[in-house]
């Protein structure tokens, strides 16, 4: 008996074992219900899920597909298709410049670090998030001394160049002293340093392009002299220059020197500036200096400061970056400790004769301005290519530059008529924006702007007055405008729209386009290149929450722009356009509204 009542004491333990693990899983069950339901538990796996499903979905092909043909159905409009939100780590996505799809590259010239863009069927269709705590940026001028860490926190400028004066971490903000590698002390002395040796402050100069630009200090001082620089760098992936210097409302881009030219066109600034950019400038047959060469307006001034010049144990490099020089006849300016200036000559009398570098002059059928995914040349661009004078000191001093229709608008058929009327009718869009559209033009909120289809940039011409800077995009199977519009003094870039721009998220303030169904179309065949629904997703990235859109465009393109619109959470109005304008045109003036992800 005592060795059944043991047997029977163990299977009744066995059974309470049982009915404990069974209580338990159901009262599991009823707590994990109340976490799901009343915390944001709950939200985060939802989120990760959607996370997930959308990592699958966004870029499937059929999934795609049959989000544009619903787009396109004008039951659409109101409460259709909404594109979903992009994954959280997608917050400072740039298609083109994705470190980890160009870290499989050849390093060979830094090709992998130059832009290289997915098939619109292999991106994700989503929006981008702002990042947790994002505010409205600081507005114009004081964004060039401070910017809100967190719109882009990331410290590791601030504790690694602290130090030289380009950031520092104060509070909620990060502060821009105005320093750099090679001017610690701030970006006006180095400025009025190099004011002894060019003309700095008398309009001669206008445009500049500033290489390796780090955070742009050296650019946004410039303005003060009036000289618009475009400064570029590398997307960095522990650093955010471009991003930082957008925020700063400084004019930028993200490019590299590598394997292609840059993408402008030739002879369009008066200075090109380097500041411990770390370019090799004589490396593959001197092809990067030969771009700066390019690119610089003759009679214009290059200047390096750096290694290699006159820096310790690279004497080599500092004799070939001379020997370079002399082979191109630049007139040298001065040495003052490590800056070298130099001045471009102003023809072709200069032909390299035999040099180590096998540099020779351009075929005359070379079209110095084709730089579209063009391949760098290691022969000299003719400037007896152009016709007139285009040199600095014979162009007018800016802001006359401004007006006066360049001799480069005679390449298109009655060029300069066309130039004078397009120059009135922005003129006169500009104003009824701000008067009848009661657009921000004009206002502390609106720094940061890009033409997208730039012309002879009239539209950037009719807002000279105002503190914004605007980036005119020529896109580069159209009439080449580009070159007018830095002959006016003016910046721009190349830039096919049916590929996204090379830009962090959120760094622009207005975007306008006039003709929007032109950069998804070809203009020989009609035929679509790419749609709607990629450029403006697009534009979503690079605009800012509450920033506003303009398009002009006929009628029905601008009804297909406005359901594409609704579907990434814009908020439209729809007008006529000015009284005095011809043609067949509508204005959409959009708003990015300020939605958050559920992350």
């Amino acid at each position: 008996m005592g060795h059944l009542n043991l047997q029977s004491s163990k299977k009744q333990g066995k059974q309470w074992k049982l009915l404990d693990l069974v209580t338990a899983f159901f009262f599991g069950i009823v707590i994990l219900f109340f976490l799901l339901v009343f915390t944001p538990l709950g939200d985060s796996l939802a989120a990760s899920g959607r996370q997930t499903l959308l990592r699958t979905s966004a870029s499937d092909p059929r999934q795609r597909k049959k989000f544009i043909v619903a787009l396109e159905e004008k039951s659409s409009i109101g409460g259709g298709q909404l594109i979903d939100f992009c994954p959280a780590e997608f917050v400072d996505y740039m298609p083109c410049e994705d470190p980890k799809r160009n870290s499989m590259l050849s390093r060979e010239m830094n090709f992998y670090r130059e832009r290289h863009c997915p098939k619109p069927e292999d991106s994700p269709l989503c929006l981008i998030p702002p990042p947790k705590g994002y505010k409205v940026p600081v507005q114009w001028p004081q964004s060039l001394h401070k910017i809100w860490h967190s719109n882009m926190p990331y410290n590791k400028i601030a504790d690694r160049k602290g130090h030289q004066g380009w950031m520092k971490r104060e509070g909620e903000y990060f502060i821009f002293p105005g320093g750099g590698t090679m001017f610690p002390d701030g970006a006006v002395q180095y400025i009025e340093k190099l004011g002894q040796y060019i003309p700095i402050t008398d309009g001669v100069l206008r445009t500049a392009l500033d290489m390796g630009c780090g955070v742009a200090s050296f650019g946004g001082y410039l303005l003060k002299q009036n000289i618009m620089t475009l400064s570029f760098a590398p997307r960095d992936s522990h650093k955010a220059q471009i991003q930082f210097a957008l925020e700063r409302g400084v004019p930028a881009f993200v490019a590299m020197l590598g394997t292609r030219r840059l993408p402008f066109s030739a002879f369009s600034f008066d200075l090109v500036h380097c500041s411990r950019c770390l370019i090799p400038f004589t490396a593959y047959n001197a092809s990067y200096f030969i771009e700066v060469d390019r690119l610089l307006r003759p009679g214009g001034y290059a200047v390096i400061s750096g290694p290699p010049v006159q820096w310790a144990n690279q004497d080599k490099e500092w004799a070939d970056l001379q020997a370079v020089a002399r082979s191109l006849c630049y007139e040298l300016i001065a040495v003052d400790g490590n800056t070298v200036i130099w001045k471009k000559p102003t023809g072709d009398a200069c032909f390299p004769n035999q040099n180590e570098f096998e540099i020779t002059i351009c075929d005359e059928s070379d079209d110095p301005s084709s730089a579209w995914y063009f391949k760098l040349k290691t022969c000299v661009s003719r400037t007896s290519s152009v016709k007139g004078d285009i040199s600095v000191g014979a162009i007018p001093k800016w802001p006359k530059r401004l007006t006066k229709a360049p001799t480069r608008a005679t390449q298109i058929k009655n060029g300069l008529d066309v130039f004078e009327a397009d120059a009135r009718r922005w003129a006169r869009r500009v104003s009824y924006y701000k008067t009848s559209l009661n657009l921000k033009l004009g206002t502390s909120t609106v720094r940061n702007v890009m033409d997208m289809n730039a012309f002879f940039g009239g539209f950037a011409a009719a807002l000279v007055s105002d503190p914004v800077w605007v980036m005119n995009v020529v896109p580069p199977y159209k009439p080449s405008t580009l070159d007018v519009i830095f002959d006016r003094g003016l910046i721009g870039v190349y830039h096919d729209w049916c590929e996204p721009f090379s830009t962090y998220p959120r760094t622009y303030d207005f975007l306008h386009v006039s003709g929007i169904e032109s950069l998804t179309k070809d203009s020989a065949s009609g035929k679509q290149r790419c749609h709607f629904v990629d450029v403006m997703v697009e534009m979503d990235r690079i605009l800012r929450p509450e920033g506003t859109v303009v398009v002009r465009d006929s009628p029905e393109v601008i009804d297909k722009v406005n359901r594409v619109a609704h579907a990434i959470r814009w908020t439209t109005s729809i007008h006529e356009k000015e009284p005095e304008s011809n043609g067949r045109e509508k204005i959409l003036v959009a708003t990015k509204t300020s939605w958050k992800a559920v992350l």
